[in-house]
Order: structure tokens, then sequence, then C-alpha cells
């Protein structure tokens, strides 16, 4: 009876690690994602595969799956050409997990060793996942999900030069800051590019590990100081994007939530411009006639994007992407451009002359109905650009009427126009400091005159009157202020002012 007891009970297993690789060796895979890159110490304590505390390469215990050989771990592992079909799939997870040990770079004296065995079996996980001629398996799949987290989704250090992008320095002057780990990080993107771009790569179960958990650590990354991991960040996402079409609604949302606190809160963040770049492709292959989803983004994204004082660093990215969605829809147009105007520099001139071009290309793909809507206030702020003191910003303001589309459009309105922006040409031409400024204004004034030389006679005639009439206007308020002095000398011949008396 006590036998029959003491054989129902449980037997005791022996060390952690032989139990796992057990149950491994019998092809029962571990169900946490994290499992296959752990390791026991020599002490005998457990650490989980996060990149911090996984000991050197090739002193983790050997694993074998569903009857595979098992490598003693004093060896180096054998290339995939070395072992037969069936075993790949068992030495990607081994070279995975060897990649998912993390070594710090700030010394480049430490682990030399194992820094160039992880670089060399980083890049043998290319050569496979390139050459791939058969679809990834769901292990597959989660072993490179896993590697790439682990070396990639890392904590950024804060950055001394945060605020300069604020204070209106240009950043395209300063160095940019490399990670002295992209040896390894590199080749890391590389892997996950390939297989993201892979045909052998099924979105379907791709998407279970390249979930909404996982995408918005990637959109982390783009605040990256290296603009070498933004680029690989920037191609990487697009290719997200056209593969995982159950993602776009949530990658669109997401990115836009970047937008938004880089607007209204930070005004700083490094990957604004690769962000744009992406969505100019996005807006690019919208479909016609546009979603209210899309056109709410324009005007609470897009446009407001201009407000920043950094936004020289993404401004050409940015009027890619509204230029687009004029071309999409020329019925934006009206509502691009009062945009603009909103948020139209007063005092930084360099960003005036960049809005100045935007608005050209705007005009570019603008219709006439919409034209019209919004040419009163465009054209005053034109005239006002006109008559600028420096001469780019003048001079940008007077080439619009090089391109022939916009010289049409205000032809076609010259009654309205020519009135708002007379008083300018006449005061460049009479006064203006800059020569190439007062040539273009005499070009501009020209082609009104030939085309309709009556009706700017009349504009002509009116300028002066105004102006004598405000001739008139400052004569008789000096003669008033005078006076007020001479009257207030002869109250008061002491020159001591009223109330006070001497002392």
């Amino acid at each position: 009876m006590i036998k029959q007891i003491l054989g129902r009970l449980p037997k005791k297993t022996g060390k952690a690690g032989d139990g796992r690789d057990a149950a491994t060796a019998n092809g029962n895979e571990p169900s946490n994602s994290y499992s296959v890159a752990r390791s026991v110490e020599p002490g005998g304590n457990k650490r989980a595969g996060n990149g911090e505390h996984l000991p050197p390469a090739g002193s983790a215990s050997s694993l074998a799956m569903n009857g595979a050989v098992v490598y003693h771990s004093n060896e180096p592992l054998p290339a995939f050409k070395d072992v037969p079909v069936s075993e790949k799939q068992n030495l990607f997870v081994r070279k995975a997990t060897l990649c998912c040990a993390v070594y710090d770079f700030a010394d480049p004296t430490k682990n030399l060793k194992e820094k160039e065995m992880k670089r060399q079996t980083l890049m043998e996980l290319v050569d496979y996942v390139t050459s791939a001629n058969g679809k990834f398996s769901e292990v597959i799949m989660l072993e490179i999900s896993k590697m790439v987290a682990i070396n990639l989704f890392r904590s950024s250090n804060p950055t001394p030069r945060e605020n300069k992008a604020i204070e209106g320095v240009d950043m395209e002057e300063e160095e940019p800051l490399m990670d002295p780990a992209w040896s390894h990080l590199q080749i890391v993107y590389e892997v996950f590019l390939r297989f993201v771009a892979s045909q052998e790569t099924d979105a379907k179960l791709a998407k279970r590990y390249i979930d909404h958990s996982f995408i918005l650590k990637l959109l982390d990354l783009f605040d990256s100081e290296d603009p070498r991991e933004r680029d690989y960040l920037k191609t990487i996402l697009h290719r997200i994007y056209g593969k995982f079409m159950v993602h776009r609604p949530f990658i669109r949302k997401a990115i836009n939530n970047i937008f938004y606190r880089f607007i209204f809160e930070t005004e700083k963040h490094n990957g604004i411009a690769e962000l744009l770049e992406i969505l100019g492709s996005i807006i690019n292959g919208f479909a016609l006639p546009l979603k209210e989803e899309h056109k709410l983004f324009l005007l609470r994204a897009l446009i407001p994007l201009h407000k920043p004082k950094c936004v020289a660093m993404y401004h050409q990215q940015l009027s890619y992407c509204i230029t687009q969605f004029v071309e999409k829809d020329c019925k934006l147009a009206d509502t691009v451009i009062r945009g603009l105007l909103k948020y139209w520099p007063i005092t930084n001139s360099s960003k005036e002359v960049m809005f100045l071009g935007e608005l050209e290309e705007v005009l570019e793909a603008t219709q006439l109905a919409e034209f019209q809507r919004c040419m009163v206030p465009l054209f005053h702020q034109i005239a006002s650009s006109m008559n600028s003191s420096h001469f780019q910003v003048a001079e940008r303001a007077l080439f619009l009427w090089n391109n022939d589309h916009i010289e049409n459009l205000i032809k076609q309105n010259y009654k309205v126009i020519l009135p708002i922006i007379f008083p300018a040409l006449e005061r460049n031409a009479r006064g203006h400091w800059n020569q190439a400024v007062r040539s273009l204004t005499l070009n501009v004034r020209k082609i009104f005159t030939d085309h309709d030389s009556a009706f700017f006679g009349e504009c002509m005639q009116k300028f002066d009157d105004d102006e004598l009439k405000q001739e008139e206007s400052s004569s008789k308020r000096e003669a008033l202020w005078k006076r007020l002095e001479e009257m207030g000398g002869e109250s008061n011949p002491s020159g001591i002012p009223n109330g006070k008396s001497s002392q």
C-alpha cells in the first residue's frame, strides 16, 4: 500500500536546465516567446533573454529539436551550408539566440572575440533570410522578431543638443551623433529588412509577432540621433506598411500622435523628415475620393507642422505631402493656402522664403475656382512680402510671376489683384534698396501694363491720390502736434511740467 502511494507522487527532477532541454528535445516548444533565449548560469540562476544578462557566445547550454544533433557548447556553430535541411531551423534558432547577447560598445576593448562572433553570425542570418526558398516557419518569425526587439528596442541616451532646434540653430551644420554599436545594429536592421521584404514571409502569420506593440517601439526609434538608423527605419516601416494591410490605419494614427506631440508639446524630434517621406509615398497611393480621415490628417497634422521654428529640417518633405493632397483633390487648395497664411512667419526671413516656395508649388496645382476663394488674403500677404527689406523675400515673391500657370490665374483676376499689390509695386520701383528687386518689380509692372494699360493707369491715379491724401493727413497731424507744443510752452514759460513745483 505504501509503495503504491509513493509511486503516485511526482518524481524529483534534476537541474532546471536539464528539464527544459529535455522538453525541447521532445519537440515541445516553450510557450513564452523569449524562453528560447534563456540560459542557466554556472550557479544555477536563470537569466531571461532580455539582452542584458546573456552569457558570452558559445557558453549557452546546447539545444536539440526534434531529434537534432546536439552541438557542444565550446564548439563554434557550423555554417548553414554544412548541415542538412532538416537541421537548418534548429541551427537558425541557436544562431539567433547567440545574437541576442548585447555588448557594451562604449569601451571598444571589451568582449572583442564575442563581438566579432556575433557580427559574423548576424551576417550568416542575413544570407539565410535572403536565400530562403520556402515559407518561413513560425519558429523563424519568432526568433527574428525576438532578436530584433532585444537588439534595437533599447533606451535612448539623453542628448546635450536637444534644445538647439528650438533655439533656431541650423542642425545641418552640426555633426550627427553616431551610435558606436552601429557595426552590429546595421546588420540587425538588414536581417529585419530582408525578412519583411521577403516573398517567403507570410503576413498573416508574421502579424502575430510584428504587432501593434512592436510597431510602436519601432516608431519610437525614429527619434534616434543617428541618421543611418533613421534611414533604415524609414525603409523598414514603409515595407511593413505595404505588406501588412491590417496595420495601415494603426500606423497612420501612431504617426499622427508623434506629430501632435511634436507640434503642441515638445518641438523636439529627430525623425519628422523621415516620417513625412514615408507619408508622401502613402498619400500618393490614396484612392479617390479622399476619405474624411485623410482630409482631417491634412488639416490637423500636416498644416500645423508649419508652426515649429525648426520647420527647415523637414520642410522639403512636408511641402511634398501638402502638394500631393492638392494634386489629389484640387478643392483642398483653398484650405491649404489659408493654412499657410495662418502660420505665415513674421520675423523669420529664411522661413518666409520657404513658405513662398511652397506656395508656388501649391498654386501650380490650384484651379481657378479655388484660387478665387482665397486670392484676396493671399495677395495681401504677397504684397507685404514684395515690400520686404530682405531682398531674398522680395525676390521670391516677385518670382511667382515667372510661373506661367500662376501668371494666367492672376491675369484672369487682375482687376481684383492689381489694386491690392499696386502700392507694393510702386514703392519697390521708386525706392527699394536692391537693384534686382527693382528690376523684377518693373517686369511685373510691364506684365500688367501690357495686359490692360487703361486699368493700370486707373490704379496709378488712385495710388497718387491716396499718397496725396496721406501726405496732407501727415502734414495736418504734424501741424497739430507743433501747435500743441507751442501752446504747452506758452502756458508754462518756466519749462517745468504742470503740477510740479521747483525746489
